[in-house]
C-alpha cells in the first residue's frame, strides 16, 4: 500500500449478509466504522454503553443511509455483569458473527474503579474487550471469514503494564494508565492471534490504530489538560474520524489482511495517512507478557477461551 494505492473505504468488499458488532459504536471512530460498514450492506450491531446515543446515531445514520441494518444494543464494558448480559442476548438471537471491533475506549479519567474493582480503563479498553471475545468467540467460529479487530493505539510503544499496581493504587497518572491499557489492547490481540493459530482456529484476530484523530474521546474528557492538549493545540495534526476508521476497516474487510497483522496510518509518526502494516513493540508482542496478560484477564474477568478448531 504505497501513498499512490492508499486504500480507502469505497474498496471495502460488499458486506451483505455479514453481521459485525461494533463497540463503541454511537461516536468518533466506532460511528465512522459503523458508517462504512452499513453502506457497503452489513448488518451492524452497535454495542453502547447509552442506548438513547445509540438510537440518535442510528437516526443520523439511516437519514442518509435509509436501507441500512443497523441495531443499538447496551454494552458497559467496564461492567462484566453488562458484557455477559450482552453476550447471552447475542447467543439468544444470533447462530453467527462473522466480525467484531473491539473498538470502544475511555481515555484519562481521574482514578475510578470498575463496579468489579478494577481501574476503569483498564476495565473498560482491555478487560471487557478480553471478556467479550471469549464469550462471542463461538459464534465468530460459525462465521464467514472470521475476525477480531482490536484497536490499539501507537502510544502502546510508551507503555508498561503494572503488573505490581493494576488500580493505580501507589501511584496513578490518567494519560500513563490510558497507554497501559493501549498496550493491553496490543500484547491480547497478538496474543489472541498466536492462540488462534495453534487451534487451527477459522476466526483472524487483528490490531489497528487510528493515528491521530479528531473525536470526542480526548475532547470530552474529563481532564481538563487531556482536553486542551489535544481538543486545541494539536487539532492542527488530526484527521477526521472517517479517515482514523480506515485501520480498522481495513482489518475487518480486506481480504488481503492476516491474522496478527498490526494496521494503522502509513503518515509520518504513524499519526495520520491511509492503512498500511505497521509494527508492534517488542513488548507487546513478547510471549512471557502474552501469557503472564492472558492468565490475569481469565482470572479478572472468569471467561475461559474456547477455540473453534477448523471445519
Amino acid at each position: 500500500m504505497t501513498p499512490q494505492q492508499r486504500w480507502t473505504s469505497e474498496q471495502i468488499p460488499d458486506q451483505t449478509g455479514r453481521v459485525i458488532v461494533v463497540t463503541g459504536a454511537n461516536s468518533g471512530l466506532g460511528l465512522a466504522t459503523t458508517r462504512a460498514l452499513a453502506r457497503r450492506g452489513g448488518h451492524v450491531i452497535l454495542a453502547v454503553r447509552d442506548e438513547e446515543k445509540g438510537r440518535r446515531a442510528v437516526a443520523d445514520l439511516t437519514a442518509g443511509q435509509p436501507d441500512a441494518r443497523l441495531e443499538v444494543r447496551r454494552l458497559d464494558l467496564a461492567d462484566l455483569d453488562s458484557v455477559r448480559s450482552f453476550a447471552d442476548r447475542l447467543h439468544a438471537d444470533r447462530g453467527r458473527l462473522d466480525v467484531l471491533v473491539n473498538n470502544a475506549g475511555v481515555m484519562a479519567p481521574p482514578r475510578t474503579l470498575s463496579p468489579q474493582g478494577h481501574e476503569v480503563q483498564f476495565a473498560s479498553n482491555h478487560l471487557g474487550h478480553f471478556a467479550l471475545t471469549g464469550l462471542l468467540l463461538d459464534l465468530l467460529g460459525a462465521g464467514s471469514d472470521p475476525r477480531v479487530v482490536t484497536v490499539s493505539s501507537a502510544n502502546h510503544r510508551k507503555a508498561r503494564i503494572h503488573f505490581d499496581d493494576l488500580t493505580g493504587e501507589r501511584r496513578y497518572t490518567p494519560m500513563g494508565f490510558y497507554n497501559q491499557s493501549k498496550l493491553a489492547n496490543a500484547v491480547f490481540g497478538h496474543e489472541l492471534h498466536r492462540r488462534l493459530t495453534a487451534a487451527g482456529s477459522p476466526v483472524r484476530s487483528l490490531l489497528a490504530h487510528p493515528g491521530y484523530a479528531a473525536t470526542g474521546l480526548q475532547t470530552e474528557g474529563p481532564v481538563a489538560l487531556v482536553k486542551l492538549l489535544f481538543g486545541r493545540v494539536l487539532t492542527p495534526l488530526a484527521q477526521s474520524p472517517d479517515r482514523g476508521a480506515l485501520s480498522q476497516l481495513y482489518a475487518a474487510t480486506d481480504p488481503s489482511a492476516r491474522g496478527g497483522e498490526f494496521i494503522g496510518p502509513d503518515g509520518m509518526g504513524e499519526l495520520r495517512g491511509g492503512p498500511t502494516r505497521v509494527e508492534l513493540s517488542a513488548g507487546a508482542a513478547d510471549a512471557a507478557t502474552g501469557q503472564r496478560l492472558w492468565e490475569l484477564s481469565e482470572r479478572a474477568t472468569g471467561v475461559r477461551f474456547a477455540f473453534p478448531a477448523s471445519v
